[in-house]
C-alpha cells in the first residue's frame, strides 16, 4: 500500500536515491532543502518529474525546531500525513579536534543530530496514532568506528544510532520501527570530485574492491520503510564493503 514519506536531505546524493527508490516502491515522496540549495533542487525535481516521480519539495532548516515544525505541517497540509520519515539530512566540517572551533562543532550536532529530534517529534504523534510508522537514520561508518578529524561528525552519527535503539523500545509495540543505516564510502558527486589518487588509496581499504552506490542505499531503505521489515528495529544496517564489521 502506497504511503507517504519524507526525506530530510532528500535533495542529496544519497538523499535523491532514497527517493526515487520510495518513489518506485509507490509511495508519495516529500523532501526538503535549504534556501541556498534552492536552484539545484527545483532542477533535480523538474528532472525527476521528466522522469516519472513528481516529489513534493519544501524549503525549510531541519536544525531548527520550529522550522521543522512548519515543514511538516505543509508536506501534512498538501500532500498526506507522514507515515516513513528518513532522517538524511547531513553536513561535515572536518578539523582535528585540536583546532576544532566550538561553531564547527555545534552547526554539525544541530544539522545532523538535533535534527533528528526536531523533524522526528513533529511526525511521532501521527504514527501513533494510525498505529504505523517508519523511521530510518542515515548514520555512517564512521559513527560506528570514528575518523581522524571527525569527532564531531563521528559523534552526531554515533548518536543517530543510540537514538533509534532507544525510540525503537518505546514504539515498537505500536507498529513502528526505528532504525538506522550506516554508509561506507559512496560514489556521490562529492566522492567522485575527490582527486583520483585519494579515492584509489580509500578503494583500497574496502575488501570488496569499489567504492558503494547511492542506489544501493536507497533500495536497503526503501525494504526498511515496507511492511515487510516490520519485524526489524532497532537496528543498524552497515553497508561499506566490508570496512569495518560488527558483531
Amino acid at each position: 500500500m502506497a504511503k507517504t514519506a519524507f526525506v530530510t536531505g532528500g535533495a542529496g546524493g544519497i538523499g535523491q536515491a532514497i527517493c526515487k527508490c520510495l518513489a518506485d516502491a509507490g509511495h508519495k515522496v516529500a523532501a526538503c532543502y535549504i534556501a541556498p540549495e534552492k536552484d539545484s533542487a527545483l532542477q533535480w525535481q523538474a528532472e525527476s518529474k521528466a522522469q516519472g516521480n513528481d516529489y513534493y519539495l519544501v524549503e525549510g532548516d531541519v536544525s531548527s525546531f520550529e522550522s521543522a515544525q512548519s515543514m511538516v505541517q505543509q508536506i501534512e497540509k498538501d500532500v498526506a500525513p507522514i507515515d516513513i520519515l528518513v532522517n538524511c539530512a547531513g553536513i561535515t566540517k572536518d578539523t582535528t579536534f585540536k583546532k576544532m572551533k566550538e561553531e564547527q562543532w555545534k552547526s554539525v550536532i544541530d544539522i545532523n543530530l538535533n535534527s533528528v529530534f526536531n523533524v522526528t517529534k513533529q511526525v511521532l504523534d501521527g504514527m501513533l496514532e494510525r498505529q504505523y510508522g517508519r523511521i530510518v537514520c542515515i548514520s555512517s561508518l564512521n559513527g560506528q568506528k570514528g575518523q581522524f578529524g571527525q569527532s564531531n561528525y563521528s559523534a552526531s552519527k554515533s548518536g543517530m544510532h543510540g537514538f533509534a535503539m532507544s525510540l525503537a523500545q518505546e514504539v515498537a509495540s505500536k507498529g513502528i520501527t526505528v532504525n538506522s543505516v550506516s554508509p561506507g564510502y559512496i560514489g556521490t558527486k562529492m566522492v567522485m570530485a575527490i582527486p583520483q589518487k585519494v579515492r584509489d588509496s580509500i578503494v583500497a581499504q574496502i575488501p570488496v574492491g569499489r567504492l558503494g552506490t547511492p542506489e544501493e542505499i536507497g533500495a536497503v531503505v526503501a525494504f526498511l520503510a515496507s511492511d515487510d521489515a516490520g519485524f526489524i528495529t532497532g537496528s543498524n544496517i552497515a553497508i561499506n564493503g566490508g570496512q569495518h564489521t560488527q558483531f
